[in-house]
C-alpha cells in the first residue's frame, strides 16, 4: 500500500465500534445476573467517551448463554446491561445471543450474526466497523462478518488466540486509539504471543 494511502487509512475513523461485554468492557463474572457485580475495566469510560466525541457510533455484541442454560433470565441480562450503561454511558445498539451453545443459532459468536445485526441496525457496512473483544471467537466473528478485529487479551485469552489476532492491544484505551487511527500497530507495546 502506498504511504499516503496507509496514512489516510490510519486516520480514518470507523463508522462504528462494537464491543464484547464481559472481559472487554466489564470484568467477567460468569453468568452474571447481579447488576451490583458489574465493574468496568480500567479506562473503559474514557475510551468510550473518546469514540463518542469523535462521532463514532458504539455498540455491544455479547453471548449470554446463561439464558439458554437456565441459570438466568432475559430480564437479568437486561438489568445487567442497563447497569453497564449507567456506568459507561449509552450505547447506540445492543445485540445479545441468549442461546445455549448446542442450539446451533446463527448469532452466537464466533458466528457473525450479532455483528451483522448490529451493523444493519446502525445502517453501516461491516467493512467500516471495528470489533473489540478479548477472545478468539470475537475475532473470528469479526472476520466472518467482514469487520476489523482488535483483541485485548485477558487472563482467559489463549496464546494461540493472541497469535492469530489481526491486531492486538494491551488495554481498552489502546484498542480504541488504534481503532480511531491515533495509533498504528507498530506504535503499540508488544503483547506476549502477538505478531505486533
Amino acid at each position: 500500500m502506498e504511504p499516503d494511502r496507509l496514512d489516510q487509512q490510519r486516520h480514518a475513523p470507523p463508522a462504528a465500534v462494537l464491543f464484547d461485554r464481559d472481559g472487554t468492557l466489564v470484568h467477567d463474572v460468569p453468568y452474571n445476573r447481579d447488576p451490583h457485580k458489574v465493574r468496568p475495566v480500567d479506562g473503559a469510560r474514557e475510551a468510550l467517551d473518546s469514540l463518542r466525541a469523535a462521532g463514532v457510533r458504539i455498540g455491544v455484541v455479547t453471548n449470554q448463554s446463561g439464558v439458554g442454560r437456565g441459570t438466568m433470565g432475559s430480564v437479568d441480562v437486561y438489568r445487567v446491561n442497563r447497569r453497564v450503561e449507567e456506568l459507561l454511558g449509552p450505547f447506540d445498539v445492543w445485540r445479545v445471543c441468549p442461546h445455549h451453545p448446542d442450539q446451533g443459532c446463527r448469532c452466537r459468536k464466533p458466528k457473525p450474526g450479532l455483528i451483522l445485526s448490529a451493523c444493519r441496525a446502525l445502517g453501516v457496512p461491516p467493512s467500516s466497523v471495528v470489533v473489540i473483544g478479548d477472545i478468539g471467537s470475537d475475532m473470528e466473528a469479526a472476520q466472518r462478518a467482514g469487520a476489523r478485529g482488535i483483541l485485548v487479551p485477558t487472563e482467559v485469552t489463549l496464546p494461540e488466540e493472541v497469535e492469530a489476532a489481526p491486531a492486538v492491544a494491551r488495554d481498552l484505551r489502546s484498542a480504541v486509539a488504534l481503532a480511531l487511527g491515533e495509533l498504528a500497530p507498530e506504535d503499540l507495546p508488544a503483547v506476549a504471543g502477538s505478531r505486533t
